[in-house]
């Protein structure tokens, strides 16, 4: 209740703001969002991630709740809110049974009743469990693994359909190595100390969750000791991350009998296929050698071991939706080890991000009718096509490509799809069946139902309308088989700022540079560059052209091997060149087409920065981001992108323009002499 008191102050309080406000002719601007956020101790020659981005920084340290701060999970807290209110309507609504409503409120409902969760335990996977129990022999492991496919649980190997990569235009079968509980499968044998905690407190993790399981504590350490020599064993025959980037290697088509003939005995992939609708005489292994290894692996390994490796990995895919108590061991590990969050999120923000998952088009429908405006769309495809336009005017002027490549970059630049904001054709979830009974249900019903869904695109034609990110999703991608860019509506947010407010120099470098001339250079990187204008895997080049574009990506490679984020751990330039050509390659497409901009010809500046400092501005702005010493370590051994502030370094390094504006100078380690300098775009 508001006493009389509280009344008056404010009223005396409004009447001293008017009176203030009279006495000023007009209100004082607010300050520029780039100023705000920079450190100008900081000399930009020397560092400058920092410079752009230290002010803001330092007055944002990360929440104990993340694992890292910046630019995007500000983005995700205002998404958060919103997506929020679009779930708690619903679920205060009287909605018709089968409707996206109900679908929407009855998940929220059911996700937040915790005390549920905890009454029912592990009822909802007592089925699966059951199905482990009854394992007797290595059929039966295998019985348990294709099951488990459809519920997320992956197991032994990876099974999907997918375009396949030399002809774009149809659905195939692909098999690839999975299997592993860590990341990546250097984190099973790096020595450097804090990858060798990690793994020890693996170990111990999937000690606590056996004995969550009913173990006692004697039997969950020896079992959980043989499940890792299992994962290790696993591990140590598994293709490493920058291995996995060569298309070309990665795509070993057999016929199912060959496979099993030549590599699994044990496994009959014919029938196996068969059993999920799968008729095909072709299958695309990505690492044959995993899977004769596996066949080792799976008569070598005691039954009880694989039992246990199964439980392991079922619950703790669906540990988040269970009794607390699993969710708390889960965080435990994955979050509190391995990305160094120092407690969970609140449980509505974890819902959000499990919904995302499970049923986000759904909310993506909603949330682009209320969050992003015709206007805002039609921007950013005006901005697709000025960098398009950019990017075939570099190509004509490149000095070391033959006229015959020339022409054929130019048809595959030509002929790339834009995917602006959200689809044009929404998927149809009328099937997916979500209710009360349980979290865990309605996460396993989705997750059938995302199968069912791949599956059924089989010996179908491939719908190249379909997304495979949500509209709410800050992020992009690039995806050869389709020769598409995809640039989701939650991308082009710049927080707390209109994108009407948002002037040019800022929206090339924030939105241009970093997202659609990254996505766009995605198409020409050491692995785009391998697939046609229609998407396949076949080679369009010149020998002499492939070679010389080997030789200047290998000064790339070089940079970036150079930096060592972490005493003991380099960036690893091969496995992230892909994505390093790209932040280059979009910082010069989105430089281009700034300086077509009436802004960059006017030359005037905005709180004392010319347009082109506002535009590298722009950029450090896209990647403003801090994270801790656990997630960058995870980040260092198992992501093909490079740390945010390398992601800045790297490229900027190379731009004499970058150079020009900020007077950087010979002996400053953002200085390279032209002759070292990355010319590939």
């Amino acid at each position: 209740m508001e006493h009389n008191w509280m009344r008056a102050l404010a009223a005396g309080t409004l009447a001293l703001n008017l009176m203030v406000a009279a006495t000023h002719a007009a209100p004082r601007p607010p300050e520029d969002l780039l100023r705000r956020n920079m450190d100008p101790s900081v000399q930009p020659g020397v560092d400058f991630f920092t410079y752009a981005n230290g002010g803001w920084l330092r007055r944002n340290p990360i929440p104990a709740s993340e694992s890292r701060w910046g630019i995007g999970e500000v983005v995700r807290e205002e998404l958060y809110t919103r997506l929020r209110q679009i779930n708690e309507r619903a679920a205060r609504g009287t909605n018709a049974p089968g409707t996206e409503q109900q679908k929407i409120g009855d998940f929220w409902a059911t996700a937040m009743d915790t005390a549920k969760a905890a009454r029912l335990g592990l009822g909802p996977l007592r089925g699966e469990l059951q199905r482990i129990d009854a394992i007797q022999n290595v059929p039966g492991v295998l019985d348990v693994c294709f099951a488990f496919q459809p519920l997320g649980v992956t197991t032994l190997f990876g099974l999907s359909v997918s375009q396949d990569e030399k002809r774009s235009d149809i659905m195939a079968v692909h098999l690839s190595q999975d299997g592993l509980g860590l990341p990546e499968r250097d984190f099973y044998f790096n020595e450097e100390k804090g990858v060798a905690k990690i793994r020890a407190e693996y170990g111990s993790h999937i000690q606590r969750m056996l004995k969550l399981l009913g173990r006692s504590n004697a039997e969950a350490k020896v079992a959980a000791a043989r499940v890792m020599e299992f994962e290790t064993a696993l591990a140590k025959v598994s293709r490493k991350l920058e291995d996995l980037r060569d298309p070309e290697k990665n795509y070993n088509p057999l016929q199912p009998a060959e496979l099993t003939r030549q590599h699994t005995p044990s496994i009959r992939w014919q029938d196996r296929l068969n059993g999920l609708g799968l008729h095909t005489d072709k299958v695309i292994v990505g690492q044959p050698e995993f899977f004769t290894a596996l066949e080792g692996l799976l008569h070598t390994t005691p039954v009880p071991v694989m039992q246990d490796y199964l439980r392991f990995h079922l619950v703790s895919e669906f540990a988040s939706y269970l009794d607390p108590k699993f969710d708390a061991e889960h965080f435990a590990f994955y979050g509190k080890v391995l990305n160094g969050q120092k407690e969970p999120r609140p449980r509505w923000k974890r819902v959000l991000n499990a919904q995302e998952g499970a049923m986000g088009m759904v909310l993506g429908r909603i949330f682009v009718q209320e969050y992003f405006p015709a206007a805002t769309k039609q921007r950013y495809v005006n901005l697709v096509e000025a960098i398009r336009a950019a990017y075939r005017a570099r190509i004509d002027r490149l000095d070391w490509m033959s006229a015959a490549t020339k022409a054929k970059a130019q048809a595959k630049l030509a002929a790339m799809t834009a995917k602006v904001g959200y689809p044009d054709t929404w998927k149809d979830y009328s099937t997916l069946m979500i209710g009360t009974n349980s979290y865990a249900e309605n996460m396993m019903n989705a997750a059938r139902w995302h199968y069912q869904d791949m599956l059924a695109k089989y010996g179908k034609p491939v719908d190249r309308s379909e997304w495979s990110m949500t509209p709410q999703t800050y992020n992009a991608y690039y995806k050869p088989e389709n020769n598409e860019i995809v640039l989701p509506a939650a991308q082009f947010t710049i927080p707390g700022i209109a994108d009407a407010d948002v002037d040019d120099a800022v929206a090339f470098g924030y939105t241009g540079a970093s997202t659609i001339g990254h996505e766009i250079t995605h198409g020409f990187d050491d692995e785009g560059r391998q697939f046609d204008e229609k998407g396949n895997l076949a080679d369009w080049w010149t020998a002499i052209d492939a070679t010389n574009f080997q030789q200047r990506a290998e000064v790339m490679v070089k940079q970036f091997d150079a930096y060592q984020p972490l005493p003991g751990l380099r960036i690893n330039g091969k496995a992230s060149l892909g994505e390093n050509i790209a932040d280059h390659g979009g910082l010069l497409l989105g430089l281009d087409a700034f300086k077509q901009t009436e802004q960059f010809r006017k030359g005037e500046k905005i709180a004392g920065l010319t347009p082109m400092q506002r535009f590298f501005l722009g950029y450090a702005l896209g990647w403003l981001t801090q994270e801790r010493e656990a997630s960058l370590r995870r980040h260092l051994l198992s992501d093909v992108h490079a740390p945010a502030k390398w992601r800045v370094l790297g490229p900027l390094s190379n731009l004499p323009e970058f150079h020009e504006a900020f007077g950087v100078k010979p002996g400053q380690p953002l200085w390279r002499p032209a002759e070292v300098r990355v010319k590939i775009w």
